[in-house]
């Protein structure tokens, strides 16, 4: 189909009815699918692949969107599958591979992924944790499998209920859609449990130190007994 409102935008590729054709001055956009980018009109370098992929957007720029219509405003995105179509996620070349120095992905409840920064350069309101720590003695680790239709394999698994640790501390469980104990932060949790494991061994230093002090009395008065012996025995023998 001919895209009759197309005025200053170039380097564009599209392919299936309706693809890219309310563009205008958009440049360098790639669309293959019926209706793809279909209502893209200023946003450029954006790729979209499949039928109405990246139809929502507009004016956005940078985005790719794999199987999804993308969303109006958006830009430097990249958005791959449909959630509720898609439910299982296979990728190649990942498992064997190993990657040394590296940081984990975590996937927030609308399905974006990302990773937690470490930094002083992103953090605010930075303090030493003191008692806070102490909410991890109040949990209760658990054996468990998942249910069959979730894992058929029935591996015994290792590790903590949500709903339990969002009763001791709700700050330590991330949150599904409807705002639901969805899972653990484990990383909060190791957080938690080195800061425990510091402060008992900075007990256990101190009870250290008291006890080489009594110990070292306990000789220093044990000497003075050795050295009073010889005039014990003088006085004993004029008696």
């Amino acid at each position: 189909m001919q895209n009759r409102r197309n005025n200053s935008g170039n380097s564009n590729t599209a392919t299936g009815q309706g693809a890219l054709e309310n563009n205008s001055s958009g440049s360098n956009d790639t669309a293959d699918g019926a209706f793809a980018l279909g209502n893209n009109d200023t946003g450029g370098n954006n790729i979209a692949l499949g039928a109405s992929a990246g139809s929502n957007i507009t004016d956005g720029s940078n985005n790719i969107d794999i199987g999804h219509t993308g969303i109006s405003g958006e830009s430097n995105t990249i958005r791959i599958g449909t959630g509720g179509t898609q439910t299982e996620t296979f990728i190649a070349g990942i498992r064997g591979t190993t990657v040394t120095g590296g940081i984990a992905v975590y996937v927030k409840t609308n399905g974006k992924l990302g990773t937690n920064t470490s930094s002083r350069r992103f953090k605010d309101g930075i303090k030493p944790m003191d008692k806070a720590s102490e909410a991890i003695l109040a949990l209760k680790p658990v054996t468990f499998r998942y249910k069959q239709e979730l894992h058929p394999e029935g591996i015994p698994q290792f590790g903590l209920v949500a709903e339990d640790v969002e009763k001791v501390n709700p700050d330590l469980v991330a949150r599904d859609e409807q705002g639901k104990a969805y899972t653990v932060r484990y990383d909060a949790v190791n957080a938690m449990l080195l800061n425990e494991f510091l402060k008992a061994r900075r007990q256990i230093d101190s009870q250290q130190k008291q006890i080489e002090a009594l110990t070292a009395g306990l000789h220093r008065v044990s000497a003075q007994l050795e050295m009073r012996k010889p005039e014990r025995q003088t006085v004993l023998n004029r008696q």
